[in-house]
């Protein structure tokens, strides 16, 4: 099913998570197991990252070197297992940023291929690294522009001319939302009008970036609203698990974290800062359940633990599923 039919079909909250592909070279054996533990929360749907090539900078003899690191592969392969194993809806990230139109028109047609029909079209962060475009190809700037490609497909219209087999696409398209608004973004009202065109160009849905204090959850929908975006909009949350988080989120996804929970983290011992991290997100979820909110996205990585610990805390297994 599509993500929008999940959400209009649900009759108790959902909980959906995301999950980024082992490193280059590395292999599958760890995420089976992250998948073996949340696929019996049944979510609705699961997201798989997409990461494209970056430069990185390396002490040499010679001095620092800008180097090249080649894009993290398995998105398309994870996605089919996940659909085919666990028989749960996939969703995977499709990036503007390192791929050109055609890459993204080829991506989008395997996908076909496999009966996934959900996808969530973000820019991706800017990595030092501008991708060469080849002669005679495109690429798409904007997450706008993105949604756009995927829509046209879906109308029939692909780059590659004369294509006599080619039927629409059905992609359901989701894009990011931002509740403490991008760090391009000049204020947050600037950014939801962005969020605004996605969604006039044909997103379906959106989810939100982390967030910890859900009052920012709540002031986003509601001036998005405002704004005319109609579409569902879906909370993304992230459980803090040690001490380096409260610099690490911070800086990488410019977001704040409360003053109480800051010194809570600060003043206890490392092995007690998951069951803080736990305990915090169980109280934004029950808040935002008791709200309204019928499905919550949680940013997972490669570790269950964490969410593990949470539904138990809520028996969410018990009262949802």
């Amino acid at each position: 099913m599509k993500v929008t039919e999940h959400l209009s079909k649900a009759k108790e909250p959902l909980i959906s998570f995301e999950l980024i592909p082992p490193k280059r070279g590395g292999d599958i054996k760890s995420l089976l197991s992250v998948l073996d533990d949340i696929t019996k929360f049944n979510p609705p749907f699961i997201d798989i990252t997409s990461h494209s090539a970056e430069v990185y900078y390396e002490e040499t003899p010679h001095g620092i070197e800008k180097k090249i690191k080649r894009k993290r592969p398995g998105t398309l392969g994870i996605c089919a297992l996940i659909q085919n194993k666990y028989n749960i809806d996939a969703v995977p990230h499709i990036l503007t940023q390192g791929f050109t139109r055609e890459e993204t028109e080829d991506f989008l047609i395997e996908l076909r291929y496999l009966g996934i029909d959900n996808v969530l079209a973000i820019r991706g962060d800017d990595n030092g690294y501008q991708k060469p475009i080849p002669e005679g190809k495109s690429a798409n700037k904007h997450a706008v522009d993105l949604v756009a490609q995927i829509v046209s497909m879906n109308r029939g219209k692909y780059l590659e001319e004369n294509l006599l087999d080619a039927k629409p696409s059905d992609f359901c398209v989701g894009v990011g939302g931002y509740p403490e608004k991008h760090y391009e973004a000049p204020n947050l009202i600037t950014d939801i009008k962005f969020a605004k065109a996605k969604v006039d160009a044909g997103a379906d849905y959106i989810v939100t970036q982390m967030f910890y204090d859900n009052k920012a959850y709540f002031n986003y929908v509601e001036l998005s609203r405002k704004e005319g975006v109609n579409v569902p909009i879906i909370p993304g949350l992230k459980i803090l698990t040690n001490k380096t988080h409260l610099i690490n989120v911070p800086k990488n996804f410019y977001i704040n974290l409360p003053s109480e929970l800051v010194d809570e983290v600060y003043a206890a011992k490392n092995e007690h800062v998951m069951d803080i991290g736990v305990e915090w997100a169980a109280k934004q979820v029950e808040e935002l359940f008791n709200k309204g909110v019928l499905s919550i996205h949680f940013y997972i990585m490669q570790n269950s633990g964490p969410v593990k610990k949470m539904m138990d805390r809520l028996k969410l297994h018990k009262k949802i599923y």
